[in-house]
């Protein structure tokens, strides 16, 4: 898994175990990861206000058979593209329940992408940068996270970042590699090909977005005087084969739905969102440095560490890598300028985010000093399930909600033995880091996902009482019950301190 290889950037060694070890290494990894992403899918019901709405827009295709405009209980709703409800209603007709079948198609996906991922870093720049990216990606908080959740931010970050995967052979060039045979080429024509197809995809997945995130690996040609590459990308086949993936189902909702889809699907909800306010989801404009932490945990301190990707002068030149500086730091702008920011806008960038940190990774002297931080705050996650139970509880965090004492005993305790691997097991420390990821989000997931269910989610309260009105709550609950229901409920009334009863 962590063997060297040639096309590693850099000559360091440190972190290279025996071959053997490898092999057992990736064997291990590839079934705790599998276990993490599988696992208690149905541990608690639908979350937030997004999930149970996309999740009963793709159970209503599943029943009516129309995969074209969306229905949110009967009414039409424009607010995303039909991707992500295909996949519900093929988990529906597979006959997965309520919770399975809105999740599963999503977490397989995520998992397909990731040996993905693998398999293309592994082409580009080695099997110790593919395997320290992958597995910081897929411990990383928010990859995890929007893997188990059905929301369009997951299977829109899988094919945006397919698209500039496939396309890293044509953003080096022939000239870069010295040279090409006829087969190379043929390779890197059918690389555009699938780039351009994974960009519809994505289109399918979440409209403009991918697009526009998408705009650095098309501009970087031009600042690299390689107009011929840039043209490659509007040649008949690339341009059409998008086309044919993106386009059908823009043009038949709109066919059946006329200009209100166009006015809902593109006016409110993708320029809206950037210059209004009315979807209730303003942030200030440094929304997203605290939540790329949090997004990134625990490996967020390897950001200090970014410079050594770019260190050599070849580097400097290598467009592969300015094109993911370019990918990263365009988004971060793009999102950070929108008046509305959610943590899940901010996912498409984390494969290039952790590609960036497993090159620099894989170049320092010293790595196993920089796991340091990252293993003792992997080590954190075990005091989660508890912390989060009660701020769910109470609604809200507060100081005495944290174990202070035993938090900084466990944060000396894992700093002292992460210093004696990064000193005397060096080759140890990144996977130790990987393994107590693992075992702490699968810990959360068993024991925090019972009090997400029962606080966060409308599942449990359903499940208990089947009421027939909807009592006053957030719309994460209101939204939640109606899906359970599998209907809009009317609101409930109060009839004295002690009863409540539906308007009918």
């Amino acid at each position: 898994m962590l063997d060297a290889d040639p096309r590693s950037p850099g000559d360091n060694r440190l972190l290279t175990p025996a071959p053997r070890i490898c092999r057992l290494g990736f064997a291990l990894a590839a079934v705790a990861i599998g276990a993490l992403y599988l696992a208690d899918l149905t541990g608690m019901g639908m979350y937030g206000p997004d999930e149970p709405r996309y999740a009963d827009i793709g159970r209503a295709m599943a029943a009516t058979g129309d995969l074209v405009t969306p229905r949110l209980w009967g009414q039409r709703w424009f607010e995303k593209p039909a991707l992500l409800y295909w996949m519900t209603a093929a988990g529906f007709k597979a006959g997965l329940g309520p919770d399975l079948a809105p999740r599963l198609p999503v977490a397989i996906l995520s998992l397909l992408f990731l040996v993905f991922f693998w398999w293309r870093l592994r082409a580009e720049w080695g099997t110790r940068v593919a395997a320290f990216a992958v597995l910081m990606l897929s411990t990383s908080a928010g990859w995890l996270a929007y893997s188990h959740v059905a929301v369009t931010d997951l299977p829109m970050s899988v094919f945006f970042n397919c698209a500039w995967l496939f396309a890293l052979p044509w953003v080096l060039g022939a000239e870069a590699r010295g040279g090409e045979s006829r087969g190379t080429e043929t390779g890197r024509a059918m690389g555009l090909l699938a780039a351009a197809a994974s960009l519809g995809l994505a289109a399918l997945a979440k409209g403009l977005v991918p697009l526009a995130l998408f705009a650095p690996v098309l501009a970087l040609p031009l600042f690299d005087g390689r107009r011929a590459s840039l043209r490659a990308w509007f040649a008949p086949w690339p341009l059409i084969l998008f086309l044919i993936v993106a386009l059908p189902w823009y043009i038949l909702c709109t066919i059946r739905n006329g200009p209100e889809f166009l006015r809902v699907f593109f006016l409110e909800q993708h320029f809206g969102r950037v210059t209004s306010s009315a979807l209730q989801h303003v942030q200030p404009w440094w929304f997203y440095a605290p939540v790329l932490l949090v997004l990134l945990f625990p490996w967020f301190p390897l950001l200090f560490s970014l410079p050594a990707a770019v260190r050599a002068p070849e580097d400097k030149k290598d467009p592969r890598i300015r094109t993911l500086a370019a990918i990263v730091i365009w988004g971060f702008i793009v999102f950070s300028v929108a008046v509305n920011k959610l943590y899940g806008y901010l996912l498409p960038l984390l494969p290039a985010f952790c590609t960036l940190l497993a090159i620099a990774l894989a170049r320092l002297k010293r790595p196993g000093l920089a796991l340091v931080i990252p293993l003792q705050l992997a080590s954190l996650l075990v005091f989660a399930p508890s912390i989060a139970s009660r701020a769910l509880g109470s609604h809200k965090l507060v100081a005495a909600d944290f174990p202070w004492l035993a938090i900084g005993a466990l944060l000396c305790g894992a700093g002292v033995i992460a210093a004696l691997l990064a000193r005397w097991k060096p080759s140890w420390s990144f996977p130790a880091a990987v393994m107590l990821s693992v075992a702490g989000f699968l810990w959360f997931q068993f024991a925090a996902f019972p009090a997400f269910d029962r606080y966060a989610s409308a599942r449990s309260l359903w499940r208990a009482e089947h009421p027939s009105c909807a009592p006053p709550g957030s719309r994460n609950m209101l939204y939640g019950l109606y899906y359970y229901a599998g209907r809009q409920l009317p609101g409930c009334v109060l009839l004295d301190p002690g009863g409540i009863r539906g308007v009918r």
